[in-house]
């Protein structure tokens, strides 16, 4: 699905761990992987420089956990100097790529909005998306886990939507990965429209449960157009909530979210269901960067 893939890793994110299983990322369609690792500039003194030594150490690490790549599959090692966000959209330039993969500790906005997050900054300064993964699910797996999952790293996603710009925006560029790859590395996509509890009586519901159904039920018919295996299912209540219980109980690989706020003052202002997700969610979440919201 992604044939082009930048993996960012800061050593403390696990997804260093990557390196040791390029065949695994082979079979889920990968041919090209980019390692990247971004050091700070050196702060003491007046004037901030490369700090050299650290980018050696890095490079060693690295190169030696790659060691030998299978000859099908492009693997390169850089170790920069300098800010990470501009970093890694210089390297992702470079080389291409269709996809980058970084770690997420688990936030809540008011620590995001006073530190800054790397992939929030991200989110509005390209359109290629980022599979965001929490450090503790890299961490936790043995070998033969992560050969599994590096292998089906795409394979089931589940795919919220609302019928708002951003859901029929991810729903178009889903289905767009799904005709342009070469085998059949993505496979299945459940679609949940979860309808929000109003809370107060006689206040009716903006969508139904049948406009839910019968919408969904286009969709999918859409999406099994380009050799997708669909489900449906419309909830009730939170929808952050129920998103996240729809994932423990499905045999999910990620959950894909999009949105054009994320970072940017507007999510200060409005909530924003995506970046919730991507607070909260233990499950890899696959973020289609969205123009409008």
């Amino acid at each position: 699905m992604f044939e082009r893939v930048l993996i960012c890793t800061d050593f403390s994110d696990g997804l260093h761990r990557l390196s040791h299983f390029v065949s695994s990322l082979g079979l889920a369609g990968i041919k090209q992987i980019v390692f990247l690792h971004v050091v700070p500039l050196w702060e003491k003194g007046i004037i901030p420089r490369v700090d050299s030594e650290k980018i050696e150490q890095a490079q060693t690490r690295l190169a030696e956990a790659v060691g030998e790549s299978p000859a099908d599959i492009k693997v390169n090692v850089e170790v920069q100097s300098g800010k990470p966000v501009e970093t890694i959209l210089k390297v992702a330039q470079a080389y291409q790529s269709g996809l980058i993969i970084l770690g997420s500790q688990s936030r809540n906005v008011l620590t995001e909005k006073l530190v800054g997050s790397t992939m929030a900054d991200l989110s509005h300064q390209t359109t290629i998306p980022l599979l965001v993964v929490r450090p503790q699910l890299i961490s936790a797996y043995t070998c033969e886990e992560l050969t599994l999952r590096c292998q089906h790293l795409f394979r089931s996603l589940l795919i919220p939507y609302n019928d708002s710009k951003a859901a029929n925006y991810l729903v178009q560029q889903i289905k767009h990965l799904a005709k342009q790859q070469p085998g059949r590395f993505l496979q299945y996509c459940k679609l949940c429209w979860v309808l929000e509890s109003t809370g107060r009586q006689g206040i009716p519901r903006k969508v139904l449960p049948q406009q839910a159904h019968e919408t969904l039920s286009q969709i999918k018919a859409d999406l099994e157009g380009v050799n997708l295996q669909v489900e449906t299912e419309v909830r009730e209540g939170n929808s952050v909530t129920e998103i996240l219980e729809t994932a423990f109980m499905d045999d999910i690989s990620a959950i894909a979210v999009s949105s054009g706020i994320i970072g940017k003052l507007q999510e200060w202002l409005i909530s924003s269901f995506a970046a919730e997700v991507l607070r909260q969610s233990w499950y890899p979440v696959l973020f289609f960067p969205s123009q409008d919201e």
